[in-house]
């Protein structure tokens, strides 16, 4: 009898399998959530979030996953999402590459971007009393658009004809500026490290972390892209990469454009959306375009999922503890201040109408590359009170999947319906890409 009693299951389930069924309903959230809010003012981030805090509220769940506790879990988780959403943003952009083209992501990139670092640098200093270099810390990790979350306020897939000026100005702008600002992050670095010894560091810093750093990635991802766009399209058999079908090559793709350009201490975020450009342009029409875009939204989509459930554990752990009433204005200030008006600044004088300007200038969403960014700084430097920049990255991000993920939905399709384009008919594929066999071979 007291060997039939102890065989008998245990009422507490093996973590391993709750582990695995959590998995499939995130994977059968992560098709069927995009679908279901489409027409709803909220956005899938908020609904990770929620999922994640309610989660790690429950009993049994102990692991609080800080980033402050887990620093290098949560860089290299970051900067894989990171890395899969610059691809995916590179592939489904349709507008050829050019300079007169491409003005609004240079006014954006140019202008924008270094007037918020020096911005939220000033007011790091002033409102929250960080020494220099931290501020330019926080500063560079809460200047760059996120290319993770923005995903709503970017271009449709590729041929889908979904390129406004708002959605591609906010999606090269996403790609290209996650590389822009690393140079300041390496700054940040080596002030922290240069300031208190009087060690000289301008000369280091324009010549090896801008000029080198910049140029390589440029070209590195350049090289890489027309390679597998050669293999993938134009290589002189039936052993064409296109041929398998399997959009995984664009994985593959990102990959190895990473790790080769940062195995050669270039930015390697710069190479991967460089790639992904290089790569769309080998064979613009081809329907293969649209299975490398597919996989690759769906892992980033994955991950991303992941990594917000992981936020939203965060925050009810205690992420926010460090938060005042200083840091409450501060993130007001960066999101409702600062963005949209040096976003506005860059748009002056550009030939778009004041809806547009406003929507480019207010959609500067901040998330996965802010994290990432954080990450790496108090990895490599001295901080002194990592608790607290984490609270603020933590309260801007939350802040800013909360009020771009309620708005973007509204002010989106306002913007479309103001420029004669029907919301219900966005994101449909012309006939000739809509088939599996539609497209040349």
């Amino acid at each position: 009898m007291h060997r039939y009693i102890t065989m008998l299951p245990t009422l507490a389930p093996d973590p391993y399998i709750l582990v695995l069924t959590g998995l499939g309903v995130l994977i059968a959230l992560v098709a069927w959530l995009p679908m279901a809010l489409k027409r709803l003012p909220l956005s899938l981030p908020i609904i990770c979030i929620g999922i994640g805090a309610a989660g790690f509220l429950l009993p049994r769940v102990t692991l609080q996953p800080l980033p402050v506790r887990y620093p290098e879990i949560t860089e290299r988780f970051a900067e894989f999402v990171v890395i899969i959403a610059l691809m995916g943003a590179g592939l489904k952009i349709d507008r050829l590459f050019g300079w007169r083209r491409w003005g609004i992501t240079w006014r954006l990139l140019a202008i924008t971007m270094p007037l918020g670092i020096v911005a939220i640098t000033v007011l790091g200093q002033t409102m929250l009393g960080l020494p220099l270099a931290v501020a330019l810390l926080l500063a560079a990790s809460l200047a760059p658009t996120d290319p993770v979350l923005a995903a709503d306020v970017q271009v449709g897939p590729p041929k889908t004809g979904d390129e406004d000026d708002v959605r591609f100005g906010l999606t090269s702008e996403a790609g290209l500026n996650d590389g822009a600002a690393f140079p300041f992050v390496h700054l940040a670095i080596m002030l922290a490290v240069a300031l208190p010894s009087g060690k000289p560091w301008l000369l280091e810093w324009l010549s090896y972390r801008v000029l080198w750093e910049i140029g390589g990635g440029i070209v590195g991802g350049w090289i890489v892209g027309r390679v597998f766009g050669w293999l993938t399209f134009h290589v002189p058999s039936k052993a064409k990469l296109a041929h398998t079908g399997d959009g995984l090559i664009a994985l593959s793709a990102t990959l190895v454009s990473y790790g080769l350009t940062e195995i050669v201490h270039v930015y390697g975020f710069l190479a991967v959306f460089v790639t992904a450009l290089t790569l769309r342009s080998a064979h613009r029409e081809h329907k293969f375009q649209l299975e490398m875009h597919a996989i690759t939204e769906q892992i980033e989509r994955l991950a991303m999922m992941v990594l917000l459930i992981l936020f939203g554990g965060a925050l009810v752990s205690g992420l926010l503890a460090s938060v005042g009433w200083r840091e409450v204005i501060v993130a007001v200030v960066i999101l409702l201040v600062i963005r949209p008006l040096t976003g506005w600044i860059a748009m002056i004088g550009y030939p778009a109408d004041q809806g547009e300007k406003r929507t480019l200038a207010f959609f500067g969403i901040r998330g996965v590359g802010s994290i990432y960014y954080m990450a790496f700084g108090i990895n490599h430097m001295a901080v002194g009170d990592a608790e607290r920049l984490w609270g603020i990255v933590g309260l801007v991000v939350l802040m800013s999947i909360l009020l771009h993920g309620l708005t973007v939905t509204p002010i989106m399709r306002t913007l479309d319906q103001q420029r004669g384009i029907d919301p219900e008919a966005k994101g449909v594929a012309p006939p000739g890409l809509q088939g599996p066999a539609a497209g040349p071979e």
